[in-house]
């Protein structure tokens, strides 16, 4: 099989910068690429059983060639992973392998496992080397991008966690070939949200070429490649997110509510389809405040459902607890800054901005209105 030439894309950050490569075939080169960096280190692969199942041989055979010796520990698929107690098991299993402070910890997976991944390569050793091989579309666009690593609390979403960057990330964008289609549709709305906050150029790309970014054509290395340069622009400029990174929140205060809400349970609603609601309630809470025209928000909705993603909180299955307890939820997030609401917003598409101390009140009076069972209500 032919190889092509990656994309690289740089995140700056002085000292700690690194790459970000994205291509089809890069499994078969990671061992080249890592060793070609980490020389002589040995790894602790996390991955989990999904992803262990379709490529965890492919990945072992090219660290094998570079001469990167392997552990492997792996953890069931899904949100609930993402627990004090597997962060627990892949500590005692890195520490089991007897690696070192310079050796590295490989996050082979999706977003839950670079998170958890991440998490422990921060905290083993007071701070590990750490790689980024990301599985899904999501975590190749954005969560394995930029140091934040994290787990749950039944209290919330990523509200325990680190910031530890890694030392590479590498996209195979073939191994996107083998996801379930909603999991790549999930991943799609993290793509959609950067066209969404500041690059509308690049929503209207999406709007007309989707089909061929599912499809697996060059548009998708394209969308990819795209995502990551801005997500890098953002890290550089704000890495802590004490400033505008905040930006790529946009969706997220409402997703993680409702996420919190089902319980993490993925049958019912997986992070991505979190964002996407939470993206398309931001443009109509924006559009209620007279920030936005309601068309902005009909035409992210539109956009929403024609890839297939849920946009309301009615796509949800199943109940769901009462305006007032998802409130709670959004009042436990992190981006609550001593006790004031902090919300992404818009002012249209590609124009969101971070708006403090947003009143409860006004959030309330719009999750009831949103809310399937209380609109039926009124």
């Amino acid at each position: 099989m032919s190889i092509e030439a990656p994309v690289v894309v740089e995140v700056g950050l002085g000292d700690r910068t690194y790459d970000i490569l994205i291509g089809s075939g890069l499994l078969a080169r990671a061992g080249a690429e890592i060793a070609r960096r980490l020389p002589g280190t040995r790894a602790a692969v996390v991955t989990d059983a999904n992803v262990a199942a379709a490529h965890l041989d492919a990945l072992k055979a090219s660290l094998e060639t570079g001469g990167i010796q392997t552990a492997v520990i792996t953890l069931p698929p899904g949100e609930k992973t993402k627990s004090f107690a597997h962060l627990e098991e892949v500590v005692d299993g890195v520490l089991a392998a007897k690696l070192e402070r310079g050796d590295i910890v490989i996050a082979f997976g999706g977003g839950v496992i670079g998170d958890l991944a991440g998490f422990a390569a921060g905290i083993v050793r007071r701070g590990m080397n750490f790689v980024q091989i990301p599985t899904s579309l999501l975590a190749q666009v954005d969560s394995s991008v930029g140091g934040k690593t994290g787990i749950n609390s039944p209290r919330g979403k990523n509200l325990v966690g680190v910031f530890h960057q890694p030392k590479l990330v590498l996209a195979d964008t073939g191994v996107l070939d083998t996801l379930p289609i909603r999991e790549f549709r999930a991943g799609y709305a993290e793509l959609a949200k950067y066209g969404l906050i500041d690059r509308p150029e690049f929503f209207a790309w999406l709007e007309k070429n989707w089909v061929q970014v599912f499809a697996g054509g060059p548009e998708r290395a394209q969308a990819i490649a795209e995502a990551c340069r801005a997500k890098a622009d953002v890290v550089a400029r704000d890495e802590f997110e004490t400033g505008d990174r905040a930006l790529l929140n946009l969706g997220h205060t409402f997703g993680h509510a409702l996420e919190a809400a089902t319980q993490y349970d993925g049958s019912r609603l997986v992070h991505g389809e979190g964002v996407a609601i939470g993206m398309a309630l931001a443009y109509r809470f924006s559009s209620r405040l007279n920030l936005a025209s309601p068309d902005d928000a009909a035409r992210v909705e539109a956009h929403l459902r024609a890839v297939g993603l849920p946009w309301r909180i009615a796509d949800i299955p199943g109940d769901l607890p009462d305006a007032e307890a998802l409130l709670a939820f959004i009042t436990q997030d992190k981006k609550v800054s001593r006790g004031a609401l902090t919300f992404i917003l818009t002012r249209g598409v590609g124009q969101a901005f971070i708006a403090k101390d947003v009143p409860a009140s006004e959030v309330l009076s719009f999750l009831r209105e949103n809310h399937p069972k209380e609109s039926d209500r009124r």
